[in-house]
């Protein structure tokens, strides 16, 4: 039997979480294949980049909400936590719900690249199998270092069967459930 990421977990996800809880506000704890990380504080041009997707998925569904760094119970048994840069529900959903959320519900979730030394790993190799795994139909990934949107979609067995990248400037399409397109032209704006 192959040891999963748990058995050799850097500490229990009580601990994490406690750990979490009594973090300063300007530290973003998470805990993906059982290692403590630690999220970018974000900068001007990452705010401005949710702004622009905010305003897109308010404009085209006001039926749902885009929630800023929600902290959410992510990897198989609920062992990871995770705190996207944005999670997009139905408007209402995680009313009464304590700091990290079951992924029941989540129609997306988004990353936006941070400039710092675990991004690649985090953003582009762990998020997307956590997320797949949580069978998250969506994860929109903004990377600032490519310059480019990337779409991943259809999880199946914790992974996500479709990935798509798209340029600064496409119209990027987010597949069912969403019906949202995304026009990407004001990212060059932002480009680093």
């Amino acid at each position: 039997m192959t040891p999963s990421p748990a058995d050799h977990a850097q500490m229990s996800v009580e601990d994490f979480e406690e750990l979490a809880r009594h973090a300063p506000e300007t530290v973003r704890l998470e805990f993906i294949n059982g290692k403590l990380g630690v999220k970018a504080m974000p900068d001007g041009n990452h705010g401005e980049i949710f702004m622009w997707l905010m305003r897109q998925c308010m404009q085209q569904r006001p039926d749902l909400n885009l929630m800023p760094e929600r902290g959410l119970q992510v990897e198989k048994y609920r062992k990871g936590r995770a705190r996207t840069d944005g999670t997009l529900v139905p408007r209402g959903h995680f009313k009464g719900h304590g700091e990290w959320s079951v992924t029941d519900g989540a129609l997306l979730v988004v990353e936006i690249t941070s400039h710092d030394r675990d991004t690649n790993r985090r953003d582009r190799v762990e998020k997307p199998v956590a997320y797949a795994e949580a069978e998250i139909p969506v994860y929109l990934l903004i990377d600032r270092e490519d310059n480019a949107v990337t779409v991943f979609s259809s999880p199946k067995g914790g992974t996500y069967q479709e990935n798509v990248s798209y340029p600064y400037g496409k119209a990027v399409e987010l597949p069912s459930p969403l019906g949202i397109t995304l026009e990407t032209e004001e990212l060059k704006e932002y480009a680093d």
